[in-house]
């Protein structure tokens, strides 16, 4: 087994005994480095940084030397970051405490949306876990939009797998692009610049996923271009979308396991003896539509009577 591919089992891991002169031993193994070890924990020249007021007042902004960040709080000199440690609070010249942190992928993703509409971390993570998308995977997707959910699943593939994103219209290619360059390993991301409709590519991938106007319409080339057994996932706001999607998968007898989810989040606010949800969640965001490819024909099994 390859471990790189492995989503069930993960990495397989080497484990060494030690003999010391004493008498002793120990075990080591080999792993795989876990996000937090691989991270750079200082702020240095050239690192993002996420600048926290409150919900609605945060910014992503690249520190570089001899530089400041402006805002209507007050102004934050870069040079009085560089070399200190993520998770800091920062007086502005106005003395408005911010805190400045590591971007998360969650800060990241957002940010990317503030322009275009973008697939919310919720509906990203559950698109993740119900097509099978890990270490290792190969996955087709349509539109790219602004780049947020491609550079989600870009980092979910890892450094063995690879995105492959189409994107008609000239505007969001040139956007997404360069949100892209920016953040992802674009070494494991291939951009089209086409409308999907016109063929998909690539074959034998593992996961398509679709965030397009009419999905429906794409039921055959996506088949085509999917291993057997494995997920298609597509995303839609309306209810109407979602019906003909199902329709199209249901009529063509080459989809199993059809399900439609929508995820929907609020959050909680802890307050000594008046805990209670907020006024406002995220609420309908969009449907989720998963289908799992059937092999074709010539291999099913026939039943001898």
């Amino acid at each position: 087994m390859n471990p790189d591919k492995s989503c069930l089992w993960g990495p397989i891991r080497t484990v060494h005994t030690i003999s010391f002169d004493d008498g002793r031993t120990s075990k080591t193994q080999n792993r795989t480095p876990s996000y937090s070890e691989t991270i750079t924990e200082t702020i240095e020249d050239g690192s993002y940084v996420f600048i926290f007021l409150d919900a609605k007042r945060n910014w992503i902004r690249k520190v570089i030397p001899g530089q400041k960040f402006h805002s209507n709080k007050g102004i934050i000199d870069f040079d009085d970051l560089i070399g200190r440690p993520y998770g800091l609070k920062v007086k502005s010249h106005s003395g408005i405490v911010f805190q400045v942190h590591k971007p998360s992928q969650t800060d990241i993703q957002i940010s990317m949306g503030r322009n275009t509409q973008i697939i919310y971390p919720k509906d990203a993570s559950t698109i993740l876990i119900e097509a099978g998308i890990c270490a290792g995977s190969r996955v087709v997707e349509s539109g790219t939009g602004s780049g947020s959910l491609t550079w989600i699943l870009s980092r979910a593939v890892g450094p063995t797998g690879h995105v492959y994103t189409y994107e008609i219209r000239e505007d969001m290619y040139d956007g997404a692009r360069k949100n892209l360059e920016k953040h992802a390993s674009m070494d494991r991301i291939t951009m089209h610049h086409k409308d999907i409709i016109e063929g998909i590519e690539e074959s034998d991938v593992d996961a398509v996923v679709l965030d397009l106007a009419t999905p429906w319409l794409l039921e055959d080339e996506v088949h085509q271009a999917l291993k057997p057994s494995h997920f298609l996932a597509s995303y839609s706001p309306t209810i109407e979308q979602v019906m003909k999607t199902c329709k199209a998968l249901g009529e063509s007898g080459r989809w199993g396991m059809i399900k439609t989810l929508e995820i929907l989040m609020r959050e909680i606010m802890v307050r000594e003896n008046k805990t209670r949800p907020t006024t406002w969640m995220v609420g309908h965001t969009g449907y989720m539509t998963f289908a799992r490819s059937l092999a074709n024909d010539e291999h099913s099994v026939k039943v001898s009577s």
